[in-house]
């Protein structure tokens, strides 16, 4: 996430002398390690703009936005007396969420079909949202195998940040009020984040690895990015279901977000204003929900069976700030070490690069950081306007674990439809821009052979992932 916590005014020192050192004019890719070629073969999401890809696409490019104002009801307290519901909602500082549309219609979120029946009661709504997305993926791929060595041969690596904070209120408030018997024998499974693997691979039979990272915001990005590599450098696996899940609109999670300034305050009357990425009016990011799932695949696995492939998984670039618990280090050093990297990885040069799809939470002082790495890495191709940069979390506003992965989704269907998603809200853009150097403020139709989806979380963990076209 690495959500600057209210430092807008800071000066970004050494940024210039530092970023001297990582330049895309110096850059000189060195020699690939061999190793197997890894494909994206299926997609599926669930997202605040939809349930399914093709809506959340059309509505993403079209410039629609999926922030609503949250009511007392959307805090997950049901267990909780009227008052202190509606006293925990007064204290809140942001009331405006992106929130997943539920409901029994085309691109809503069925909640009867994956988490209210009595099969369900071990699935919270982060798994819910993953057993969904994963299905969608799966199907999209046309990868259901019956054959016992092809489902041991095919993993999950899905990650969240956070799990599922309201089954963690709700059994505090059992504890408060002396009644443990009450707390359900499900309530631990319903918690662990590595359950969301657990389940898809017991609902497929996969029984290849099972993986959950947990990196704040850049979780998505780790799971895509851990899974390629098990593919690519492992021999016992041809097949990984990987993605980001998250459900934090809840009272704990925002309450928590409020606390540390993190979240938008100033928009709470004009929710689908509230998320503004790059723009000098931003003062915070806006919580979301959903799930993003990848079906990556080894490359002659995917001819062999005839699959549609929309990219190749070229780099995954990773990088620590070691400097602050929320802020990003000022001088950009993490997010630069993390592009070159998977630029490195590549073995493309950073002029190769058609678009980004930059983390921008809509903070003050991360768009800015993030904004200042990438000018300063691609140099002279950022400032000819040939590298097309926008931040779709405008739309959908911040997805937490999951941010990553849906944006590495729209990174890839960005690729495949020949199209860069915009930037929503972005009035009056951040100084830092300028000339050709400029975020997409309109869906624009271009060729795109490769791609990077930035990804930066709390503890100052940074990930990134590039993708290509197959050549």
């Amino acid at each position: 996430m690495a959500v600057a916590i209210r430092n807008s005014n800071r000066v970004v020192t050494s940024f210039i002398q530092f970023s001297r050192f990582f330049s895309s004019g110096s850059f000189d890719p060195p020699p690939l390690l061999p190793h197997r070629r890894v494909v994206v073969t299926g997609l599926g999401m669930v997202t605040p703009l939809g349930c399914g890809v093709e809506s959340t696409w059309k509505r993403l490019i079209e410039g629609e936005c999926g922030i609503r104002t949250i009511t007392p009801e959307d805090l997950k307290m049901n267990g909780f007396d009227r008052e202190t519901q509606l006293h925990t909602f007064d204290q809140l500082t942001s009331k405006v969420a992106a929130t997943v549309p539920s409901g029994a219609n085309p691109g809503e979120f069925n909640e009867d079909l994956w988490l209210n029946s009595k099969d369900h009661r071990s699935i919270a709504r982060f798994i819910g949202y993953a057993l969904c997305a994963a299905d969608e993926a799966l199907r999209d791929a046309n990868w259901m195998p019956t054959k016992q060595d092809e489902k041991e041969r095919t993993g999950v690596s899905i990650g969240a940040g956070m799990g599922s904070i309201s089954d963690i209120l709700d059994a505090s408030r059992m504890i408060y009020e002396k009644n443990l018997r009450r707390l359900s024998p499900f309530f631990i499974p319903r918690i662990l984040i590595n359950m969301a693997s657990g389940h898809v691979s017991m609902k497929y039979g996969f029984q290849g690895p099972n993986h959950a990272a947990v990196t704040a915001c850049a979780t998505g990005a780790h799971s895509i990015g851990d899974a390629a590599r098990m593919i690519q450098f492992g021999d016992d696996v041809d097949v990984m279901v990987a993605g980001g899940t998250e459900a934090n609109v809840d009272a704990l999670s925002i309450a928590g977000f409020c606390r540390s300034r993190a979240l938008t305050t100033k928009y709470n009357a004009t929710p689908e204003k509230a998320s503004r990425p790059f723009d000098c009016g931003r003062d915070g990011f806006v919580i979301g929900e959903g799930s993003g799932i990848m079906v990556l695949e080894e490359l002659e696995h995917a001819k062999k069976r005839g699959a549609k492939i929309y990219a190749e998984v070229r780099g995954y670039g990773m990088s620590g700030d070691a400097y602050h618990i929320t802020q990003p280090h000022g001088d950009g050093r993490g997010a630069i070490l993390a592009m070159t990297s998977a630029l490195r990885q590549s073995g493309l040069h950073p002029n190769q690069v058609d678009y980004i799809n930059a983390h921008a939470t809509s903070t003050p002082l991360g768009d800015a950081v993030e904004a200042k790495a990438i000018r300063s890495f691609f140099g002279s191709h950022a400032a000819s306007g040939a590298l097309a940069l926008s931040s779709t979390k405008g739309a959908t506003g911040h997805l937490l674990g999951a941010a990553g992965a849906v944006e590495a989704l729209f990174t890839t269907l960005a690729m495949h439809h020949g199209v860069a998603p915009l930037t929503l809200n972005l009035d009056k853009p951040d100084p830092i821009f300028n000339g050709g150097f400029m975020p997409l403020t309109a869906s624009k139709n271009m060729t795109i052979n490769a791609a990077l989806s930035n990804s930066f979380g709390f503890g100052g963990t940074n990930c990134c992932l590039l993708f290509a076209s197959i050549d």
